[in-house]
């Protein structure tokens, strides 16, 4: 009989089906309504099917959702700091009727689960983010995902599992709770400290793992998620490789490394909670809570969300509820004299700290900048050097909005030019009319439709950045909320530069070629933005250009110098 820690609950749960229901559960899914889960929706289901998320037998009802938003608990008493639930668009519910029962299918229309449907409401969203995250601000990720993007209904109720979510990335890494344990069990491990990150690690998470693991006297678990984290984040095929080459710098068969598909809330204290629950139900013994765990940053008003020591405070009132012990750290720093790490509270005055901030490591992997190797191992400076190029070698986006005759089009043809010309990249066009034609021949000029146009420009545009290249858009792109949209997907893998070409609207009349103005003014084209249809103009542009004021090869130069002042290209390029 194992002798690791009972899961979180007393029972690993585990939502799949035995083979023998499978084919008739398979038969009945495909003939029920289903809803395509997105990235956050997958991994909670992953989590839900393989116990990760014990005692939670399906997505979180009515009850149970209020029980934790007010005090962390479920109906029944059970220690739950965040809400798991199924969010969903209004039309989806109003299709449903009196459906009981839904199919949960991956992108590719897989059915993965199916549903059944106990509870369906409305909740206030706002103050959920108030209970939860302690904010509305929505410069928390969190936040901004639950209040921009979470579907106004929710559906709770329990689960019947079917598949596992497919991955076909680091394999032999993505080990269920079930897999992890019977991994501890056969090594005879028994006090197990694991390690949460969203980051890559350097030589401060090893000092202080390999601290942790000699407090507790146990062995060590690197347990990262490879999910959904901050936007921004460094992608998780990079994170593991330098995962995988830290792995070799510690003991022999002290530590072992396991992904987890977790998509964080950034949730502070309550995610620090959260996750400890988590390694419960992973076998761990103990769990590590540094400085600011699962902070968001910063809010509007320039201040951290929560305190630095917030969350160790929140974990060490509940460990012995939950019977996992925590390991507290403070921030380890590099105290140059003494040549090794200590924590913060322990650097002596007159000792010289050395620290490199993530901010700074990022600024020196965009410049081609040297990362001492008091910092780092060289060869995890490999690993990031590989995907995150210096600035002047990585993609971007040149995104121009306008009014119809602004001069968007001549502009961006003359800025492909210019770059063409310095040779360094790829480059390609997307400019508004061609792309209507060869990519959107089908639609209108609704908003939905010039909303979904820009998406496909701006998809088209995040996939040419992701792979190094330059993409030079030129739409109308009238709406903000629209642009918000591409420039979030695009920021993931590079810089998005909106260019606000400003011409007046008197002026764009006077050039239009085409007789659109005339014809908009005639009551003849519908929908016409400038006219019948309003221009939500760019706040906050990084450049703000009036055709009105200056000819093509003067606009473009600003373009340039502004593209040279980011470090995108080089002025000797």
């Amino acid at each position: 009989m194992s002798q690791l820690i009972a899961p979180h609950g007393g029972q690993l749960v585990d939502l799949l089906v035995a083979e023998a229901e499978r084919d008739a559960l398979k038969h009945e899914a495909a003939g029920l309504p289903g809803w395509d889960l997105n990235a956050r929706q997958l991994c909670d289901l992953e989590l839900l099917m393989n116990g990760a998320f014990s005692p939670l037998k399906g997505f979180l009802g009515r009850a149970d959702y209020e029980g934790v938003c007010r005090d962390m608990r479920l109906a029944d008493g059970t220690l739950w700091p965040m809400p798991v639930t199924l969010d969903v668009s209004r039309e989806f519910v109003d299709k449903l009727g009196p459906a009981r029962r839904v199919a949960l299918r991956d992108p590719e229309g897989v059915a993965l689960a199916v549903l059944d449907i106990e509870d369906a409401w409305e909740p206030d969203r706002e103050a959920e983010a108030q209970a939860v995250f302690g904010t509305t601000d929505k410069r928390h990720a969190g936040v901004a995902w639950l209040l921009d993007r979470a579907g106004p209904i929710y559906l709770g109720g329990r689960l019947r599992g079917l598949a596992s979510p497919q991955h076909y990335d680091f394999r032999h890494l993505r080990l269920s709770p079930r897999e992890v344990r019977a991994h501890f069990d056969k090594l005879g491990w028994r006090r197990i400290v694991a390690f949460q990150t969203r980051n890559p690690m350097h030589r401060a998470h090893l000092e202080l793992t390999f601290r942790a693991a000699q407090i507790a006297e146990a062995n060590l678990l690197i347990h990262p998620s490879v999910g959904m984290t901050k936007p921004g984040d460094i992608d998780h095929y990079t994170r593991v490789r330098c995962y995988e080459k830290l792995i070799a710098h510690y003991p022999e068969q002290t530590t072992m490394l396991s992904l987890l598909h977790l998509a964080m809330r950034m949730g502070g204290p309550r995610e620090a909670l959260w996750h400890a629950i988590i390694r419960k139900n992973h076998g761990c013994s103990h769990f590590i809570v540094g400085r600011d765990h699962a902070g968001p940053g910063n809010g509007s008003d320039g201040k951290p969300f929560y305190g630095p020591y917030d969350a160790q405070e929140l974990v060490a009132r509940h460990q012995a509820e939950l019977g996992i012990t925590m390991v507290p750290f403070q921030e380890m720093l590099y105290v140059q004299e003494r040549a090794q790490y200590a924590p913060a509270d322990e650097i002596q005055p007159g000792e010289t700290v050395l620290n490199i901030s993530g901010t700074e490591l990022r600024r020196r992997l965009h410049e081609g900048l040297d990362i001492p190797e008091w910092f780092t191992y060289p060869e995890v400076v490999a690993e990031l050097r590989r995907t995150h190029p210096p600035r002047h070698k990585q993609g971007f986006t040149v995104f121009f909005t306008g009014l119809s005759g602004a001069g968007k089009s001549t502009l961006a043809n003359a800025l492909m030019v210019r770059l063409l010309e310095l040779g360094t990249r790829p480059v390609t066009l997307l400019d508004g009319d061609i792309v209507r034609k060869n990519l959107s021949s089908e639609l209108g000029f609704s908003r939905e439709h010039r909303n979904l146009n820009v998406q496909r420009i701006g998809f088209v545009a995040s996939e040419i950045t992701k792979n190094g290249g330059i993409a030079i858009c030129a739409p109308i792109a009238p709406y903000a909320a629209a642009r918000k949209d591409v420039r979030e997907m695009i920021s993931q893998y590079g810089q998005f530069v909106e260019t606000h070409v400003a011409t007046p609207l008197d002026v764009c009349e006077q050039r239009d070629r085409k007789g659109l103005y005339a014809l908009a003014r005639a009551g003849k084209l519908k929908e016409f933005t400038g006219i019948s249809d309003p221009y939500e103009a760019p706040e906050s542009p990084e450049l703000r250009i009036d055709t009105s004021e200056m000819s093509p090869d003067e606009a473009v130069q600003r373009i340039v110098l502004k593209l040279e002042s980011l470090g995108l290209i080089r002025p000797r390029d």
